[in-house]
């Protein structure tokens, strides 16, 4: 498929797109995606409307929050560079509105687009799905057999670290907070990951969840 040109609205998609062998195909990305290396080579299609460099960390959930609220959108694409790489596939999430772009950001992107490329929505909620994005991606891109390949590596590592789990002693108590002012706890795949990894398993907040008062 030498005609592919990906951009990635989501850190992990690209992490993935390099996996597979795809880095040269990667046209273009996000302000965040900075792995491997490399990435940060790629020209920036995406960026936060906020100026998140000048605001607290409580002031950018509260005007998230405004934005949301209005329907207005957090990211800015740059229509631009996006015409000019005219992308065959866009990758991106519909997992959660404020960590990447999708929805308003998705719909303006097309708008530009005099031809519509393939939209991969990453939303997963487990480790095994993370590894159903993986292979969406190798199909789409004519690279399923390395997703395959990609795939079993990284399930017999989780069964070498399962092993090493069974001979530990204690699980300790594991608390993941996403964001500290107000506190929001990890979900989705996090607390597996904790557990996979030797963690106890505390009550288990949503994403969006504040912790509540004492």
């Amino acid at each position: 498929m030498n005609e592919l040109r990906l951009i990635s609205f989501l850190p992990a998609a690209a992490e993935m797109a390099f996996a597979l062998g795809l880095g040269d195909r990667l046209a273009g990305v996000s302000h965040e995606c900075d792995f491997p290396a490399a990435a940060k080579m790629k020209p920036v299609v995406v960026r936060p409307s906020l100026p998140l460099e000048t605001m607290s960390l409580r002031e950018i959930d509260v005007k998230v929050a405004q934005c949301i609220g209005s329907g207005q959108s957090l990211y800015e694409v740059d229509e631009r560079v996006l015409e000019r790489i005219a992308p065959t596939h866009i990758l991106t999430q519909q997992l959660c509105h404020v960590c990447a772009p999708s929805g308003n950001e998705i719909t303006r992107a097309l708008a530009a687009l005099p031809v519509k490329p393939q939209i991969l929505w990453f939303t997963p909620h487990s480790i095994a799905e993370i590894f159903d994005n993986l292979r969406e991606l190798g199909a789409a891109t004519g690279c399923l057999e390395k997703a395959e390949e990609l795939i079993a590596a990284a399930r017999e590592r989780l069964k070498n670290v399962a092993a090493l789990v069974k001979k530990a002693k204690n699980r300790p108590r594991v608390f993941c907070l996403e964001w500290i002012d107000p506190y929001y706890c990890c979900g989705h795949w996090v607390p597996e990951m904790v557990e996979r990894a030797g963690g106890g398993a505390p009550t288990i907040w949503g994403a969006k969840d504040a912790i509540p008062s004492a």
